[in-house]
């Protein structure tokens, strides 16, 4: 019997990709998105055309939208809560914006969930920034990149949180919201607090996605900007993984329902920002790529990376993708998607909700 899942942001990169492996394997899907964010039309396109118009159904809706979501959602087995305010830098400038989407929104589809009286599945995609600057952990210098001193297996979910942004603030919210909805309620919610998430459909821009938006400004002759020594050091994880850790609480539900767990590529995925990025992607290019430096930005990681043994343990999930084998992929469908690049999407694309 199919379920029925029910995706917020289901046009974004995330959303679009999970969209398209459950309609493969023959589920139910309703794709909920306001379609804001440019490069989700087509996503939308792109799903239509592989498996038709009439495969899913698409809501053009917000979160912030308590009436509608609720109402869309109400038949929902599983709900996978993709949308948001995504960048850090767009939460400082407009901060009323960042809680209304990601603090509110979130409320609204536990809301949704709650109200449905179907107790579905809930999965939230949290993020590594509710554990803030990190200022106090130990850093060092080795080969060109940094290393945590004392966290050999990277950073675990019992580390201390401290929202530290305005989006921190507001996706931190959500993700309290979403555990305690949890213990309150029963409903059987998952937190997933992501760290780089890359892979293809993934139309990414300066202040988010970088490994995406590094190889589009370098296919499409866009300037690329280094801020720090590109010595940042981040566990990078390509989408299938990430869908793969999705389908594993589902089907561990028993297990996973009220857990939260740190989803990224862990210690044998990670990747410098440019010292270990920029050659990799100078080789696929076949020649050198220009790139502009700058200042440290407020709050920029030296380094963050994921402990993913709780989910090894618990889910039976394990990454399946190496960073050199994600990054050609990804590197193939931007190559091999110019089209899309060349008709101006690029410019026009903003970290706004998606």
């Amino acid at each position: 019997m199919p379920k029925h899942y029910f995706i917020t942001g289901g046009a974004g990169f995330i959303g679009s990709n999970y969209a398209a492996r459950l309609l493969g394997r023959g589920e139910r899907v309703t794709i909920y998105d306001n379609l804001s964010r440019a490069g989700n039309h087509l996503n939308l396109d792109w799903l239509c055309q592989t498996f038709g118009e009439d495969a899913f159904t698409p809501i053009t809706g917000d979160i912030r939208d308590a009436r509608l979501l609720a109402d869309s959602a109400r038949e929902a087995d599983v709900i996978v809560h993709l949308a948001a305010q995504v960048a850090v830098t767009t939460s400082v400038t407009d901060p009323r914006e960042d809680f209304e989407c990601n603090a509110l929104g979130t409320f609204n589809v536990m809301e949704a969930a709650r109200l449905s009286g179907r107790s579905p599945v809930v999965l939230y995609a949290s993020t590594n920034k509710v554990y803030g600057g990190m200022e106090k952990v130990e850093i060092v210098e080795d080969g060109g990149a940094y290393r945590y001193a004392s966290l050999p297996c990277g950073v675990p979910e019992t580390f201390p949180l401290d929202f530290h942004s305005p989006y921190g603030c507001s996706k931190g919210a959500g993700d309290q919201y979403v555990r305690d909805y949890h213990r309150i309620y029963g409903l059987p919610t998952v937190v997933f607090r992501q760290s780089c998430i890359y892979g293809t459909r993934q139309f990414g821009v300066e202040d988010q996605g970088w490994i995406a938006w590094f190889i589009i400004a370098a296919e499409t002759g866009k300037p690329i900007s280094i801020y720090g020594d590109g010595k940042q050091v981040r566990d990078v994880l390509f989408v299938e993984d990430l869908l793969d850790a999705y389908d594993a609480a589902i089907a561990r539900i028993d297990r996973a329902a009220g857990q939260v767990f740190n989803i990224g590529g862990g210690t044998g995925n990670m990747l410098s920002v440019w010292t270990e990025f920029g050659p990799l992607l100078e080789e696929l290019r076949g020649a050198p790529i220009p790139v502009r430096r700058g200042d440290w930005r407020p709050g920029d990681q030296k380094i963050y990376v994921s402990d993913i043994r709780k989910a090894q343990d618990m889910l039976g999930w394990t990454p399946k993708t190496g960073v050199r084998e994600g990054v050609e992929k990804l590197y193939r469908w931007v190559s091999g998607s110019r089209p899309l690049f060349g008709l101006g999407v690029e410019q026009k694309l903003q970290p706004v909700n998606s």
